[in-house]
């Protein structure tokens, strides 16, 4: 009985003082849509790139957008285009792939006020109230479209008095997005 304690507290993983991040946990889930999978789209539609949740990160899936969503499109436009794609509930092979959404469905984005900086989209709650993971699915969707970014960030702000913030989208957002996004200093003109 002493042997088989001893083979089992030793399974070769040494304890340590020293905190360890090894990232997100192992997933079974492949984040990966079948290549057979392709979205069916109309004409008057194109693909553009959403940021999904998956085994604990962001991973783009193809959505389609109205057209005049895409590109340089009016910016009101694109965003409601996106943010309407973001928040619904993935179809069935995404969800067998492991994807999901954070975003609430009631979530809306309006015109910028006239004291915003150049690039403002106002969300209908404050940024900083939605889930880490559902602002940094807004903000990298938001980042893939050129009339969204300015100077590099995408400009945020809330129905409130709080001035917007410019968020970005980087490498650690898209790895970890359950950490706090980091707004970005905005540059008033």
């Amino acid at each position: 009985m002493l042997a088989a304690v001893a083979l089992a507290s030793g399974c070769g993983i040494r304890t340590t003082s020293v905190p360890v991040d090894a990232g997100a946990a192992p997933s079974r889930v492949p984040c990966k849509l079948p290549s057979a999978d392709v979205t069916t789209r109309s004409p008057e539609s194109v693909a553009a790139p959403v940021y999904l949740v998956c085994a604990s990160q962001l991973v783009t899936v193809d959505r389609p957008v109205p057209s005049g969503a895409a590109g340089g499109a009016d910016p009101l436009v694109a965003a409601r285009a996106l943010l309407d794609q973001v928040q619904q509930a993935p179809p069935e092979t995404e969800r067998r792939a492991g994807f999901s959404t954070a975003v609430p469905a009631g979530l809306r984005v309006e015109n910028p006020r006239t004291d915003d900086p150049a690039g403002t989209l106002r969300l209908s709650s404050q940024p900083e109230d939605l889930s880490a993971e559902a602002l940094a699915q807004l903000v990298c969707t938001y980042a893939e479209n050129e009339a969204l970014v300015t100077d590099g960030s995408v400009v945020l702000g809330g129905p409130g008095t709080y001035p917007p913030r410019g968020y970005l989208c980087t490498s650690q957002t898209k790895s970890r997005p359950q950490d706090v996004t980091t707004p970005d200093v905005l540059k008033r003109d």
